[in-house]
C-alpha cells in the first residue's frame, strides 16, 4: 500500500502545475525616475525629479500580492531645472538637508486590483518622518529583456502614482499659496541580474 500511495503522489505532483519562485530584481538605476510636480500660487506647475534611484523588487508571479518593493536615494539628487530653486529646497524653509539624508519607500502590502494593476502600501521616510503612502501601480511588463547587457534577463516594468501632502512631511512651508499637495509619478525598470 506504501508503494501505491507513493506512486500517486509523485504523480499528483507531475501533473500539478509548475509555480515560480518569488524572484529578487535589481533596480535598473538608467531607467528609474521619479517626477513630482506642485502648483504655484495658481499661476503654474512647478515640477522637480529624483532619478537613478536604488532598489530591489520581490516578484511573486503567481501570488504578486505576496511581492515587495523598497528604494531609498538622497535627498539631494532632487532635479529642479534651476540651481537657486534647488538651494531654497535644501535650506531650513524645506528640508535643511545633509549630504546624507536618505528618502527611503519600504512596501508593507501589495492588493492586486487588476491583471497588471495594483495597490502598493507602504512606509514613505522623507525629511525624518515615516508615513504610510498609496501607490497605484501598473506592471507594463515582465518578459526577457531583448537587449544588451541584460539580454534574455528576466525583466520588470512598473509606473505608479500616488499623491502625498508636504505638511505631513514638516515641508508644508507657504502653503497654500504653493499646494500642499504633491503628485507623484514613478517609472522604473528592474531585472534579474544573477
Amino acid at each position: 500500500m506504501t508503494h501505491f500511495a507513493t506512486l500517486a503522489t509523485l504523480a499528483a505532483l507531475a501533473a500539478a502545475p509548475a509555480f515560480a519562485a518569488p524572484q529578487t530584481y535589481t533596480i535598473d538605476s538608467s531607467h528609474a525616475q521619479i517626477i513630482f510636480s506642485y502648483n504655484h500660487v495658481g499661476y503654474s506647475t512647478g515640477y522637480g525629479m529624483f532619478s537613478g534611484f536604488a532598489g530591489q523588487v520581490v516578484y511573486d508571479a503567481e501570488a504578486p500580492a505576496a511581492s515587495t518593493v523598497s528604494v531609498s536615494f538622497p535627498v539631494k539628487s532632487m532635479l529642479t531645472g534651476w540651481e537657486a530653486r534647488f538651494e531654497h529646497f535644501m535650506s531650513p524653509d524645506f528640508f535643511d538637508a545633509t549630504d546624507d539624508e536618505m528618502v527611503t519607500f519600504t512596501s508593507t502590502a501589495v492588493e492586486v486590483t487588476g491583471e497588471t494593476t495594483g495597490k502598493i502600501t507602504g512606509e514613505l521616510t522623507l525629511n525624518g518622518v515615516t508615513k504610510p503612502v498609496v501607490l497605484d501601480a501598473v506592471l507594463n511588463k515582465a518578459e526577457a529583456y531583448p537587449m544588451p547587457p541584460f539580454e534574455g534577463k528576466p525583466a520588470l516594468g512598473f509606473n505608479a502614482t500616488a499623491t502625498v501632502l508636504r505638511s505631513d512631511f514638516n515641508l508644508g512651508a507657504f502653503a497654500p499659496f504653493i499646494s500642499d499637495e504633491v503628485q507623484i509619478q514613478i517609472s522604473f525598470e528592474a531585472m534579474v541580474t544573477e
